[in-house]
């Protein structure tokens, strides 16, 4: 068996089945040393996988690197998520003009913006800036920081203002 065949068999073990979805997690540092194989390997096994999908969701961890890797060559929709933060939003303009720069291909783009606990015009302009569609703010709450180190599942989560920000959100985005 070849390395790349035997790595897409152990990919496609690692996909749970459930009811409504299926789930591939995925991930760990790297290390030192060059992936390039690696990565031009996952591009293509990715690229067979999601044909199999309607709708396929691939959630990375924050920063540039699955951007960099270019682990996916086409995107319907890209969301970015930032804090409330300026420093969040030029990582996040960063993130999106790399992005660009390397050719993937991208349908729509997307900004959510996360943690929000004052005035969005204090951050109005840095926003502008990125040039994204802004699909929605969630709100800063205390109980969502203690369930997030709780380590309880996101089918628990119980807030009201939260769940309705993330329905709203999830609803533009499908739509477009």
């Amino acid at each position: 068996m070849t390395k790349d065949r035997y790595i897409e068999m152990r990919v496609q073990d690692a996909i749970v089945e459930g009811d409504d979805f299926d789930i591939l997690v995925m991930g760990r540092p790297e290390g030192p040393g060059c992936y390039c194989y690696v990565n031009s390997l996952l591009r293509s096994i990715i690229d067979r996988v999601t044909k199999s999908y309607d709708l396929v969701i691939m959630d990375n961890a924050a920063g540039m690197e699955h951007i960099s890797r270019r682990t996916a060559g086409s995107i319907d929709r890209l969301v970015l998520v930032s804090d409330y933060s300026i420093q969040g939003l030029k990582a996040t303009k960063k993130i999106y003009e790399l992005a660009k720069s390397l050719g993937i291909r991208i349908g729509s783009a997307w900004l959510v913006i996360n943690k929000v606990s004052g005035n969005m015009e204090a951050i109005r302009e840095q926003i502008e800036s990125i040039g994204l569609a802004v699909a929605g703010t969630v709100p800063y709450e205390g109980a969502v920081v203690e369930w997030g180190v709780s380590g309880r599942s996101v089918f628990e989560l119980t807030s009201k203002s939260v769940k309705d920000s993330v329905a709203k959100i999830t609803d533009r985005l499908i739509k477009g």
